[in-house]
C-alpha cells in the first residue's frame, strides 16, 4: 500500500529534475511551476575579450553552476538547546556566526528533531523516516553489531547515484561494524568519530559530569569505576576505514574537522562534480577540552567554539551551496551547568512531577531545534518561518532539488519543503509525529503529535535532570492537549470539559489513527541492537585501550602501515 501524498512528491521531483538541469538561479517551486532568475539591470554590451574571460572565471567556479546543481551542506548539532541560538534567545551571546547566518537568510522558529536522542534522530534525517519504519529506536553502543539496517537508502545513497561527490564528517552513530560503516551506506569519505564523543576514554578528557578519567597508559589497570564513561575502550578517531589516532585528541578535533572539511570540497571541486557533505559535530553534547577553566562558563567557551567551526564551514562551501543548520535533539538537561538552554520550552507541566523535559522526551524542549537556511540569493535573507517543519524534511528535499528521486517501495514522514525553503511559502506538516526516546514509553513508538497548533500526548514522562529526578511515566485516555500558540511552555493542557478540547479531540484522534495505520501497512525495516565485544574499534587490541597513531604517511614502512591501517571489524 503506497502513501497518498507519494505520487505528487514523485511527480514534484520529476519536474525538478529539469529545472535544475539549467541555470543554478532556477529556483525549487510547487509542483508544475518554476521560473527563472532573471539578472539585474545591464551595463552595456562587453566586448568579446571580456566575453571570454568571464566565460573562463566561470569555468574555474565550483562545479555545481557549470552542472545547473547546487551543493549542499548539512551541519547537525548534537545537543543543542532551542536558546543556544542567539537569533531565537537574546540572552545568548555567544554565537555571531550563526547569527549572522540567520540574517542573511531564513530562520525556522518551529523546527523538529525527528527523534530526541542521538541514533534515531540521525536515521531520519537520512533516510526521511521515522524510527517506526527505519527500524531505529534507540542509540547504537560501542559494541553494536548492528547499525541503520541495510535495506534502508540514504540520502547519501540517492545523491551519489545522481552525480554528486557525497561525504561525511562527525558523529556517525549509525553502526560501525562491516557494512554499516559510513563508507558502505553511500559516502565516498568519512573522518570522525563512530559515536559520541564521551562514549570512549581518551588523554584529553571533555568536560563532563561526572568527569571520565584519561585512558589508562601501558601496564595500567582500567578503571571501571564509572561505566557511563566507556573506560574499557578508547576513542577512535576515523578517516574512511583507517584509525588514524586512539584515543583521540579532543583538544584537536574542532581543527581536524575543519581541515578535513576543506579537503572533501577541494577533491569534489577537482572532481568536475556538486557535492554533498554531511557535519555531525561533536558539539554540544559534552563540551570539548576549552580554554575556559572549569567552573567559568565552560559551555559558553564550547559554544564559541562550535559557533566559530560553522563559520569556517559556510566559507569554505562557497555561494553555490545551500547549507542547512539544525541540531539532532534538545539539550542533556542532566549535565547541569555544562547542558544546552531551553529557552521558552521550559515544559513546565512535566517540570512540577519532576525528571527534566529536554533530550529524550518529547516535550518541546527535547525534539523542537534552532534551525536556519543559508543560499545567497535563493534562499530569503532575514525571514523568520513559522512552518511546522523537521529533519525528516532534509532528505525529499534534497533530492527534489538534485533532481533525482525517491526511493521506491517504502513511504517517507518527510515532506519536499522548497517551497517554504524559497519563501514561496509557510506552511510545513499538518501533522507530525514525536516518537518515544527513552524518557517514557517504549523506544520508537508514538504518543505524542502535534496537529496545527495543538500538541497531544498520550503518554508523558520526564528524562533524569540535573538534581536527578525522573519524572514518572504517565498514560493519558483522554491525551493530555496543549495548545502551543498561546502556551509554548507546555504548562496548562485543555480542559477536557472545554469547547476547545471536544472540538479538537476527533481530528487528533483521527489523525492518530490514519497514522498508525500508514506505519502498519508500510514497508518497515527490523534493526539488529545486538552486541560483541570484538565489535568495539580498535587500531592495535594488544595495547592498553588500544593506544596507537598512525605516523605520517611518507615514514611508513609496510608494517607500520599495516599496524596504523588496522581496524578490528
Amino acid at each position: 500500500m503506497r502513501r497518498g501524498s507519494e505520487a505528487p512528491a514523485w511527480q514534484a521531483a520529476r519536474q525538478r529534475r529539469s529545472a535544475w538541469r539549467g541555470d543554478i538561479g532556477v529556483a525549487a517551486r510547487d509542483s508544475g511551476e518554476r521560473g527563472r532568475a532573471t539578472p539585474g539591470g545591464t551595463m552595456g554590451t562587453p566586448s568579446p575579450r571580456a566575453v571570454l574571460l568571464l566565460a573562463l572565471l566561470a569555468a574555474l567556479r565550483a562545479p555545481p553552476a557549470a552542472q545547473g546543481r547546487p551543493n549542499f551542506l548539512v551541519i547537525l548539532a548534537d545537543d543543542l538547546g532551542w536558546g543556544d541560538l542567539g537569533a531565537n534567545w537574546a540572552e545568548t551571546k555567544e554565537t555571531p556566526n550563526l547569527d549572522e547566518l540567520a540574517a542573511e537568510g531564513t530562520r525556522f522558529v518551529d523546527f523538529h528533531s525527528a527523534a530526541s536522542t542521538c541514533s534515531p534522530s540521525r536515521a531520519s534525517l537520512l533516510t526521511g523516516r521515522l524510527g517506526a519504519r527505519n527500524g531505529v529506536t534507540h542509540n547504537f553502543a560501542v559494541t553494536s553489531v548492528g547499525g541503520l539496517p541495510l535495506n534502508e537508502t540514504t540520502l547519501a545513497e540517492v545523491l551519489r547515484a545522481a552525480g554528486y561527490s557525497t561525504g561525511a564528517i562527525g558523529k556517525w552513530h549509525l553502526g560501525h561494524h562491516g557494512r554499516h560503516h559510513p563508507t558502505a551506506r553511500g559516502f565516498d569519505y568519512y573522518f570522525g568519530i563512530p559515536y559520541s564523543h564521551d562514549m570512549g576514554c581518551t588523554d584529553t578528557p571533555g568536560y563532563n559530569v561526572p568527569p571520565c578519567p584519561p585512558c589508562p597508559r601501558h601496564g595500567a589497570a582500567t578503571s571501571a569505576a564509572d561505566k557511563e564513561c566507556y573506560t574499557d575502550v578508547a576513542l577512535p578517531l576515523l578517516e574512511n576505514l583507517t584509525i588514524v589516532q586512539q584515543p583521540v585528541d579532543l583538544s584537536s578535533l574542532t581543527e581536524r574537522y575543519a581541515e578535513a572539511a576543506a579537503r572533501f570540497i577541494r577533491r569534489a571541486s577537482d572532481s568536475g562534480r556538486p557535492f554533498f557533505l554531511y557535519v555531525a559535530l561533536a558539539h554540544m553534547h559534552v563540551p570539548l577540552e576549552v580554554t575556559a577553566p572549569p567552573g567559568r562558563d565552560v559551555y559558553g567557551a564550547a559554544l564559541r567554539e562550535m559557533d566559530a567551526l560553522v563559520g569556517r564551514l559556510r566559507r569554505l562551501a562557497g555561494p553555490d551551496t545551500l547549507l542547512w543548520f539544525t541540531g539532532d535533539n534538545g539539550p542533556w538537561a542532566q549535565k547541569c551547568e555544562l547542558a544546552g538552554r531551553l529557552g521558552p520550552l521550559v515544559g513546565a507541566w512535566q517540570r512540577t512531577r519532576g525528571g527534566s523535559p529536554a533530550k529524550q522526551t518529547t516535550w518541546e524542549g527535547g525534539h523542537r531545534v534552532p534551525a536556519l537556511a543559508y543560499w545567497p540569493g535563493r534562499v530569503p535573507a532575514a525571514r523568520s518561518s513559522r512552518a511546522v517543519l523537521s529533519t525528516l524534511d532534509i532528505f525529499p528535499t534534497l533530492v527534489a532539488l538534485a533532481g533525482a528521486t525517491l526511493p521506491p517501495n517504502r513511504r517517507f514522514d518527510g515532506l519536499d519543503v522548497s517551497p517554504v525553503l524559497f519563501g514561496q511559502s509557510d506552511v510545513g506538516h499538518k501533522i507530525l509525529l514525536h516518537p518515544n526516546s527513552g524518557a517514557a514509553g517504549k523506544d520508537g513508538e508514538i504518543e505524542a503529535l502535534r496537529l496545527a497548533q495543538y500538541k497531544a500526548f498520550y503518554t508523558t514522562g520526564g528524562a533524569k535532570a540535573c538534581d536527578g529526578s525522573v519524572g514518572p511515566e504517565e498514560r493519558h485516555q483522554p491525551p493530555l492537549i496543549f495548545n502551543l500558540d498561546r502556551d509554548i511552555q507546555e504548562q496548562e493542557p485543555l480542559d477536557v470539559a472545554s469547547a476547545e478540547y471536544r472540538a479538537v479531540l476527533p481530528a487528533i484522534s483521527r489523525a492518530y489513527a490514519q497514522a498508525l495505520e500508514d506505519i502498519a501497512t508500510d514497508n518497515v525495516s527490523v534493526a539488529d541492537y545486538s552486541r560483541d565485544p570484538a565489535a568495539r574499534p580498535c587500531c592495535n587490541a594488544q595495547h592498553v585501550a588500544c593506544r596507537c597513531q598512525a605516523p605520517p604517511a611518507a615514514s611508513l614502512d609496510h608494517s607500520a602501515e599495516r599496524r596504523a591501517t588496522r581496524l578490528c571489524l
